[in-house]
């Protein structure tokens, strides 16, 4: 069997979008002739059929219907190169790809791509929120420059680098009796129903190694996925939760949710991200120097300078 190359993939894709090979020769701009003879030739190459000729009518074949998911994934890939190679022709400053955890990329990464771009205004960006595992799988596959993210990535082609730390807290609805204390303790939270995250996250698995710490049995009576999820179901009375800070600091100062101190609340770090073996972009640079001083103007407690220079290096 013979390769496909990008024009016959292109002509396959149009057909199977248009259903018709005068739908394709107009979406391609060339002769339905050409469409016909091109596509002949495609499935004498590969060494069969990809399309059902009845009454005038084509119809995919059960191969051509199992080969249109893998053809899209190469057209998208061709299409990012065109659009690199669009921004490059519009000579802008460069592309930065960030992806992070939900808590910090709620509010704070958004806020320092506002600041960012008020020095980069011709910087293309873009920013999505994932779990730990999309998040370690766009950055090993080159899909993303930067990832932030509050745990721990092991890989050996990743770098990680502390940027900051925050703690757990606990949070509970507006009238609730734990709000005339200024500190909640372990023991307190037995005595609450409690709203819980699954283990198998990373929000889970801290939360219930706090428990295990403190020697707690919690009476969990909802669980969730993330601080987020948490946050709504105690704004409607659900229960009491621990979330992280990162989580609090960005929800509106009008929610009905009171945050309180936890005892021996356990530290939690937020991490930079960045394939080990490619230096890491100017760019990427200075949106980190950005990150850093938006969460120090929060209060809170950022990783020393030195711990920096691994990742900042060219």
């Amino acid at each position: 069997m013979a390769a496909l190359n990008l024009r016959q993939i292109e002509v396959f894709r149009a057909v199977m979008s248009t259903g018709s090979i005068a739908g394709a020769s107009q979406m391609l701009f060339v002769s339905q002739p050409a469409v016909s003879r091109l596509l002949a030739y495609t499935e004498q190459r590969i060494g069969f059929a990809l399309f059902e000729r009845i009454k005038g009518r084509l119809f995919a074949t059960p191969e051509a219907r199992r080969l249109i998911g893998e053809v899209e994934q190469v057209y998208q890939s061709v299409q990012r190169v065109n659009d690199l190679a669009g921004d490059l022709a519009r000579h802008r400053t460069g592309i930065l790809n960030l992806v992070s955890g939900p808590s910090i990329g709620q509010s704070f990464i958004p806020q320092a791509v506002a600041s960012f771009r008020l020095q980069f205004p011709d910087c293309k960006m873009t920013f999505a929120c994932h779990g730990h595992e999309q998040i370690r799988e766009r950055l090993l596959n080159h899909q993303a420059d930067l990832g932030v993210i509050s745990s721990a990535i092991e890989h050996p082609n990743l770098d990680i680098t502390p940027l900051c730390t925050n703690r757990l807290v606990c949070i509970m609805p507006a009238n609730h009796a734990l709000c005339e204390k200024e500190e909640v303790a372990p023991e307190d939270l037995m005595q609450w129903p409690m709203v819980g995250y699954g283990h198998d996250t990373p929000m889970g698995r801290r939360v219930l190694a706090y428990c295990q710490d403190m020697e707690l049995e919690p009476n969990e009576v909802v669980e969730v996925g993330s601080p987020q999820n948490a946050g709504s179901m105690v704004e409607m009375g659900v229960g009491i939760a621990l979330v992280d800070e990162f989580s609090v600091r960005s929800w509106h100062a009008s929610r009905p949710v009171m945050v309180r101190p936890l005892k021996n609340a356990p530290v939690l770090q937020t991490n930079l991200v960045h394939h080990k073996f490619e230096p890491m972009s100017q760019l990427a640079q200075r949106f980190i120097a950005e990150l850093r001083q938006l969460v120090g103007l929060y209060g809170f407690v950022l990783a020393r300078e030195k711990d920096m220079a691994p990742a900042m290096a060219e």
